[in-house]
């Protein structure tokens, strides 16, 4: 029988390949703290890699044309990557449990059974071959235009080599970045980021500190985000909204820098309602949780906010290192009626925003239909306002916001923007 871990790993995969989604969020959940580790490196490297995997595959088939079968060409994949990059993974291993998974129907495809055992048991032959064989290999093979519209977007007119420079980056996994929520002592190995005041950075040999963050004392959140809400503001809001509030990590900043103020948070999913209000909740965070969409919520009336957050869903393609997956079904993602739907929902908080008032707009994406655009028709009393420190700022067509050099920062790509009301 496979380990469910890599069982995990091949359901994954299948629904990003097999059927376009994104790797849900609780798709590890219920694995030991080794298991759930080794499985997201396993999935990480099948999808960061999976243009090269496929084209050490390809020629060894009797028929390249017509391919495989997704099952087994997954299974495959799988044993091809633990043998080239696993060290820990012995070849027993590797070929057992993937050839196991190519011959379960409701994985693989179990005539293809033998082909996945051969072709494995070949590559196991030469490990630090098959490694360096696949390493040489172009990195554009993992690219699709998706990516390729994404690089020209993070980095607009860019030469060749700084391109690649920030593809390789993306190919790295992000280290966690956290938050201290309480006045306690911190975890053995959390440290100050060096880039941000009040982010903290695990050393690498510390243990991950899961009950510091399970008592609500800490949470993670991307260093963009925390950058994002340390903006300067000199007033102190009574009334706070976070249009779409949902895992909490903004509310809960938001409510830590003004504690006595009235917050709502937002949120339209049932699912990430729960997990939202089970997060305050742990956070010991003050919040009107409401259920509901975003826009009809807002334009049913009520009393003005003195500043609004709009986090706005967008195509995530900031968030390419912690959602490498991207780079295959980025291309279903529809920008056009996103930015319409993100240019509805901005109109429909501004009508909100009280007189004085303070709206943050943010999206975790490079592509300028879904940030910057949207400040070319403001109403004339709402002016951008240049919130954060100078080296976080981006510049376009005479207007600013938040939106930090790819190459140069550690967090995921943002844009943002402020605006006060007159």
């Amino acid at each position: 029988m496979p380990t469910e871990s890599r069982r995990r790993v091949l359901r994954t995969l299948l629904g990003v390949f097999g059927r376009g989604h994104r790797v849900p969020e609780d798709w590890d959940l219920g694995l030991a703290p080794e298991d759930a580790a080794f499985a997201q490196a396993l999935l990480g490297l099948c999808l960061r890699r999976w243009g090269r995997l496929q084209s050490w595959i390809r020629p060894r088939l009797k028929d390249p044309d017509r391919g495989m079968p997704l099952g087994s060409q997954t299974a495959l994949t799988l044993g091809l990557a633990q043998l080239a990059w696993m060290e820990g993974v012995s070849d027993h291993a590797a070929v057992h449990e993937s050839v196991s998974l190519a011959a379960d129907p409701e994985l693989g495809f179990p005539p293809h059974r033998g082909l996945v055992n051969a072709l494995l048991r070949q590559a196991a032959k030469d490990r630090r071959g098959l490694r360096e064989d696949l390493d040489q290999r172009p990195a554009a093979l993992d690219r699709t235009p998706f990516a390729e519209r994404l690089l020209d977007a993070a980095l607009p007119g860019a030469a060749p080599d700084a391109r690649e420079a920030l593809w390789a980056r993306l190919q790295v996994p992000p280290s966690p970045v956290f938050r201290a929520l309480g006045t306690g002592p911190l975890p053995e190995g959390l440290e100050a980021h060096p880039a941000l005041e009040g982010a903290l950075r695990l050393r690498e040999d510390a243990a991950f500190p899961r009950a510091w963050l399970a008592s609500g004392q800490g949470m993670v959140q991307d260093l963009s985000s925390q950058a994002l809400l340390a903006f300067r503001w000199d007033r102190e809001p009574k009334r706070i909204l976070d249009a779409c509030a949902a895992p909490g990590g903004k509310t809960t900043a938001l409510a830590q820098r003004w504690p006595q103020a009235e917050i709502f948070a937002l949120e339209r999913d049932p699912r990430r309602l729960q997990r939202l209000k089970q997060n305050l909740e742990a956070r010991k965070v003050k919040a009107q949780v409401v259920e509901a969409e975003a826009m009809s919520w807002l334009a049913g009336g009520g009393k003005p906010f003195d500043l609004i957050l709009v986090d706005a869903p967008c195509s995530g393609s900031g968030t390419l290192r912690k959602h490498p997956e991207l780079t295959w079904i980025g291309d279903r993602i529809d920008l056009r009626r996103l930015a319409a739907q993100q240019d509805a929902l901005l109109q429909s908080a501004l009508q909100r925003l009280a007189p004085g008032g303070c709206l943050l707009y943010a999206v975790c994406s490079w592509f300028p239909a879904e940030g910057f655009r949207h400040l070319e028709h403001l109403p004339p009393d709402l002016q951008p306002q240049a919130a954060w420190p100078e080296a976080l700022l981006r510049r376009v067509d005479n207007r600013v916001g938040f939106g930090p050099d790819p190459l140069g920062w550690d967090g995921e790509g943002f844009q943002a923007f402020a605006l006060q009301r007159g």
